[in-house]
């Protein structure tokens, strides 16, 4: 039986399984000239490419709704709670 192959794609989507050292890992993360998304070194698919502006655009959008959530948490917790919701079904 041959050996399966450890990089490659499946339908245009890249994959890689070999064991990734730590320069693949920066030097994946962080390429210049680039495109906003590149392979990633481990694994399925495509990841953001540091170097390039559009990705800090994304993680700060990321971080803007991460952070209005767990505000929205915080400030619905402060002794209110869900009331029931009546449920009207018209049986026509």
């Amino acid at each position: 039986m041959a050996d399966k192959p450890s990089s490659g794609e499946v339908f245009g989507v890249p994959y890689n399984f070999d064991r990734p050292s730590m320069g693949r890992m920066l030097s994946s993360y962080w390429q210049p000239g680039e495109g906003m998304l590149v392979e990633k070194p481990f694994g399925v698919g495509y990841t953001l490419n540091l170097a390039n502006w559009r990705s800090w655009i994304v993680v700060a959008i990321a971080g803007a709704l991460l952070w209005q959530e767990q505000q929205g948490v915080t400030e619905g917790t402060e002794g209110t709670e869900d009331e029931p919701v009546e449920v009207i079904v018209d049986d026509d």
